[in-house]
């Protein structure tokens, strides 16, 4: 990687934008400190290299305290004068995180993440940036019976419109390819990843995963992948680091029925009949009542499948990650089971506590009665 490049980073405020950030610093501090021991300056190691963070909102304090060495402009990426903002810092790759996930359909949603992903990549090409790389999903092949074995990269883009997050990464998508093909000069590469499960994102899987009883449709088991965050954060990394355009689907090797994702997760399937289940989603998607209490994840692709070939990362963009499914599902159990051990642990500690001042005020009136004879 040429260390004199400028690498803007947006949605640093949320838990993508900061981790990804946060190992792009990592990295940074990693060539110094192996550069220095070679006798070269720190200032000759880096070669300038800078990290930008943007958000249209505030840091958390915590994150202040965590991303030492970034240089956070708090900013809106459809600002007009974004722009400007790219040539004067000179950007040389923008690492597009910033995202809002929702499943109901939202007019707010779509004009933050569809127009303000089209503002940017604009913004992009007027001020001269390199290379965009992007976070997407390979939902948006969409869930069908009739789906391939595994999807390639080639095959066309029909995910839900109904599931809202989706229907805006397809927009996405399609405006991309089309802009691919209009400014070829531009590196734009598109990471599709599966359900993403892990002990700190607030996915969609990790939220499936995290119920107590896992909906499940009655006679459908269909097969499933998976991807660990670290490894979701790596390969945006890799992206960043290389100059690789193009789409790669990027998920953990293996794939595992539905049912057997469930079960290494620790927890037990709740079946039900889906028409049934297509029913009441559709009541609480007009009521607007939270999705929660249903599924986190649509239907459809808890029906049918939509397994990505992941060919291309491993010849194309070289990447491996880290996790199988297997391993990152046992991790998912492990701190799911400590949280819960945690959660009981406090539990016993506050009645502990609570029994410990009903014997000392006890033993106070004791005293007292004592003295009083």
């Amino acid at each position: 990687m040429d260390r004199s490049r400028v690498i803007l980073v947006t949605g640093v405020a949320g838990f993508w934008g900061r981790e990804v950030a946060r190992a792009l610093i990592s990295q940074q501090v990693a060539w110094t400190e192996a550069d220095s021991s070679d006798g070269k300056s720190a200032e000759t190691a880096t070669g300038g290299m800078h990290i930008i963070g943007v958000d249209n909102d505030p840091l958390p304090e915590a994150g202040v305290e965590t991303i030492e060495g970034l240089d956070f402009i708090q900013v809106d990426i459809q600002n007009p004068l974004f722009v400007e903002l790219l040539k004067k810092e000179e950007v040389h790759t923008v690492c597009h995180l910033d995202f809002t996930h929702h499943y109901h359909r939202s007019e707010k949603a779509f004009v933050e993440n569809v127009l303000g992903t089209m503002k940017l990549v604009g913004a992009c090409a007027e001020a001269g940036v390199r290379k965009l790389v992007f976070k997407s999903s390979t939902m948006v092949y969409g869930a069908s019976w009739n789906n391939p074995a595994f999807l390639t990269e080639a095959h066309p883009i029909q995910g839900s419109k109904g599931y809202g997050y989706t229907r805006d990464m397809v927009e996405i998508e399609s405006f991309c390819t089309g802009f691919c093909q209009q400014s070829p000069d531009m590196i734009i590469t598109r990471l599709r990843f599966p359900g993403i499960i892990g002990p700190r994102s607030a996915t969609p899987m990790n939220q499936y995963l995290g119920l107590k009883l896992i909906p499940v449709l009655f006679g459908f088991d269909p097969m499933m992948q998976v991807v660990h965050e670290s490894d979701v954060i790596q390969a945006l990394v890799h992206g960043v680091e290389h100059d690789i355009p193009g789409t790669f689907n990027v998920a953990a090797e293996g794939v595992l029925p539905l049912r057997g994702i469930i079960g290494r997760a620790g927890k037990l399937p709740l079946p039900i009949f889906h028409p049934l289940a297509y029913v009441a989603s559709d009541l609480i998607s007009v009521s607007r009542l939270p999705i929660s209490k249903t599924s986190p994840l649509e239907w459809d692709y808890l029906r049918y499948r939509w397994v990505a070939d992941i060919t291309r990362m491993r010849e194309e963009f070289k990447f491996s990650p880290q996790y199988s499914a297997q391993e990152a599902l046992a991790d998912l159990a492990r701190h799911q089971k400590l949280s819960h051990f945690n959660e009981e642990r406090a539990e016993y500690i506050r009645d502990e506590e609570y029994l410990k001042e009903i014997m000392n005020q006890r033993n106070r009136l004791r005293v007292g009665d004592g003295e009083g004879h």
